[in-house]
């Protein structure tokens, strides 16, 4: 089948939807979580008595999906899977753009039954043209104009972000845990068994969007494994795709086949094609957001030597081997950095090898530290990391500031670590985080997730210069 990008687009980017199935078992929960949605939204159902429900809840409601006076550009399908092929021929006569199957019992139960329908509506599915997001999924966030997943996910706002997912609770927590740190969803998919529309075909339709800057993925296995990579290639080499491969181990591989029916692949020959098609591997979702994070804040990354500006002693240590364990290295400074340091540095409580410790009584001369640092010919990227616990609202702003006109000027990536060790201090990391980030400066919770971060915003940036010479 051959995936139509105009179909998606009026999926992705509906002006009408119609919920087909929606009933009082789920408390009408597709109806209640599209109640954001800025088009025209429809139900369809044929029992009396949840058509009054329906009503109360201010939708329009039909008997069949082809009664709806308008083209529908997106069908959420709830209903019974035995009733799903009824459904979908109903969507074919009615051309509807797409249609996002909530349904599931299909082959990832492994039963004869649900993989006969699953082939049967695959078969139709492909006979048509038919374009199915599914099934066994949570479909499609837009929160730009008000399509969501789950009902507590954000709306009004959109970011610089697609993300490809199989599992519907992954997808919604990506989405809103990656909000929280300052990055956001401008598409965003759960596809399941995926078994008319793959992870191929949402990548590619992601990659010629113009507002989407970085892709995320969570995947458990590809249909076409020939095919995903070839797309994959090509992509990586337009824009960064970040890829968390879910089934490690064992264990995992069993947890997929019940889970979306996909089938495994090895782990160490998943990594080698990622890596060799120019793609970034994460192991958990922090890692995916905060290498998502870095790829949209940092300028191009060209080399793997830090400065560390930090406040204690076994602190520098740790974050000195937090860094080196990521792969990067924190080197000596040239001998013009040392002595312009020597000429202010008080070295009560502080020292200014690399990391440097500036103690209580540098801290004010924290500008001029960081001036040096970018200008030292051995370094090629520069970290703060702060002490939340201590300092004042000037203390911070002060640095805050000083780290934005690096930003500005400079060709060298800056960020910011900011650990927290209590509800307060979260809070109070949360506020300053955001800060820096509203003048481009990314902020991680702990040195080894920035860290990792910025050694595979690295890697791929590696990837790009070799593909380019």
């Amino acid at each position: 089948m051959k995936t139509d990008f105009t179909k998606l687009d009026r999926a992705f980017n509906p002006q009408c939807i119609a919920v087909v199935g929606e009933s009082k078992r789920n408390d009408f929960a597709w109806l209640r979580t599209q109640s954001t949605f800025k088009g025209k939204l429809y139900s369809v159902q044929v029992n009396p008595e949840t058509i009054k429900d329906i009503k109360a809840l201010g939708v329009e409601n039909h008997t069949s999906l082809l009664d709806i006076p308008e083209p529908v550009d997106l069908a959420i399908i709830v209903v019974p899977r035995t009733v799903a092929p009824m459904i979908l021929d109903d969507c074919i006569r009615k051309e509807v753009a797409a249609a996002h199957f909530f349904t599931s019992g299909f082959a990832e139960t492994s039963s004869e039954e649900g993989i006969r329908l699953e082939r049967l509506l695959t078969e139709r599915a492909e006979e048509a043209n038919f374009h199915i997001i599914g099934p066994n999924c949570m479909g499609i966030f837009n929160p730009g104009i008000g399509i969501r997943q789950m009902d507590k996910q954000y709306t009004g706002l959109t970011g610089p972000v697609g993300f490809i997912g199989q599992s519907g609770g992954l997808a919604i927590n990506f989405s809103m845990e990656a909000h929280l740190q300052g990055v956001d969803i401008n598409k965003s998919v759960s596809f399941g068994n995926g078994f008319v529309l793959d992870s191929a075909d949402f990548l590619s339709y992601f990659a010629d969007d113009p507002e989407i800057k970085v892709i995320g993925m969570y995947l458990e296995g590809v249909k076409d494994g020939r095919r995903f990579f070839k797309v994959l290639r090509e992509i990586s080499a337009r824009k960064p795709v970040v890829i968390w491969k879910g089934g490690r181990t064992e264990e995992g591989g069993r947890a997929i086949a019940s889970h979306t029916g996909s089938l495994a692949m090895p782990q160490v020959i998943w990594d080698a094609a990622v890596r060799q098609c120019g793609a970034i591997s994460v192991t958990n979702l922090n890692e995916l957001i905060d290498t998502t994070k870095a790829l949209l804040y940092f300028p191009p990354v060209h080399g793997d030597r830090v400065a560390m500006v930090v406040g204690g002693g076994g602190l520098a240590v740790s974050s000195a081997d937090e860094c080196a364990e990521a792969g990067l290295r924190l080197p000596s400074l040239t001998r013009e950095s040392y002595d312009e340091l020597a000429t202010f540095f008080s070295l009560v409580g502080g020292y200014y090898n690399n990391p440097i410790d500036i103690g209580n009584d540098n801290r004010k001369e924290i500008k001029r530290i960081m001036g040096i640092l970018e200008r030292d010919a051995n370094i090629d990227n520069l970290v703060l990391l702060l002490s939340i616990g201590f300092g004042t609202t000037k203390q911070f702003q002060n640095e805050i500031n000083s780290m934005t006109d690096i930003r500005k000027r400079a060709p060298k990536p800056v960020m910011a670590i900011i650990p927290f060790s209590s509800p307060k201090e979260m809070r109070r990391a949360g506020e300053i985080t955001q800060k820096f980030q509203d003048h481009d400066v990314p902020a991680f919770p702990s040195i080894k997730r920035g860290a990792r971060a910025l050694k595979n915003t690295l890697d791929y940036y590696s990837f790009k210069s070799s593909i380019d010479t």
